[in-house]
């Protein structure tokens, strides 16, 4: 891994094309495509919240991606004209295997939110997930994990909205010891909810969000009322702008958490 800030990416990155070997509807507002192909041979596993960011082809059909790997990828992204420029979004890994289910692997499998709009319209990625059929081609670029505890941790907290939910269960089931970890996890219905690996002193709430009320509020709210360890701990977050940046700011202003111990990342506004 190489380190980049306080985030690690993978030594070697490259854009690759894996191809849809699977879909199915895992709960109310859950899709989950499984890629394989050739190409995810070159895909190195990191655990936690490893994330990368998708590509999907044009209205027309067209894939063409980025030839730059290093920073200037972004520039040439950008140059692309509208016609043949590729939708980006970014994904977390849910899980991957070097044996697979469908095939003779490796496989990755990716958890897509059916998102909507306020006019019931579901965003280009959660559509294409939606309809996607086995073959189906997309393009890939790891970008590693940020999930970077400091060493002097005694417990951790993981809050997320259900956009966060795959980063969160790849966070718990990488973890090596035994810290306590206190969950919260704001979901728009109980049967998105996930089977959770078992973890000695981890506290897994999950939180449904009622019709209406904003996205993070429940969560933010569950987490104001609660009792959490003492000691240093370490925070991750993410999901929804407000959300991730609420429990930074809760945390940091009322918890006495050091801005260094929270890793916050804002999915989607």
């Amino acid at each position: 891994m190489a380190k980049d800030g306080k985030y690690c990416k993978p030594e070697r990155r490259e854009f690759l094309v894996p191809s849809v070997v699977a879909r199915k509807r895992i709960s109310p507002n859950f899709v989950r495509v499984t890629l394989g192909g050739e190409a995810l041979r070159r895909f190195v596993p990191m655990g936690y919240d490893q994330w990368f960011r998708v590509f999907l082809s044009t209205a027309a059909g067209v894939l063409r991606l980025p030839k730059r790997t290093n920073g200037l990828w972004v520039a040439e992204y950008m140059l692309m004209s509208k016609d043949t420029r590729p939708i980006g979004r970014n994904y977390t890994v849910r899980q991957y295997r070097a044996e697979g289910e469908y095939g003779e692997g490796p496989e990755l499998d990716v958890d897509f939110v059916l998102h909507e709009d306020a006019d019931g319209e579901l965003g280009p990625a959660s559509a294409w997930a939606r309809d996607a059929s086995p073959g189906d081609e997309l393009g890939i670029f790891d970008e590693g994990i940020t999930y970077r505890p400091p060493a002097d941790t005694r417990w951790r907290l993981l809050v997320g909205d259900e956009s966060a939910l795959p980063a969160v269960l790849g966070i718990l089931g990488s973890l090596t010891d035994d810290l306590p970890t206190e969950v919260f996890v704001e979901l728009p219905h109980p049967e998105d909810a996930q089977p959770v690996r078992s973890l000695p002193g981890a506290t897994v709430r999950w939180l449904t969000r009622e019709r209406g009320v904003p996205v993070g509020e429940t969560a933010l709210a569950a987490l104001r009322a609660a009792d959490l360890p003492a000691g240093p701990g370490y925070a991750w977050t993410a999901g929804a702008q407000k959300l991730a940046t609420g429990v930074r700011r809760h945390l940091v202003a009322d918890r006495g958490f050091g801005k260094d111990a929270v890793t916050f990342t804002g999915y989607w506004r």
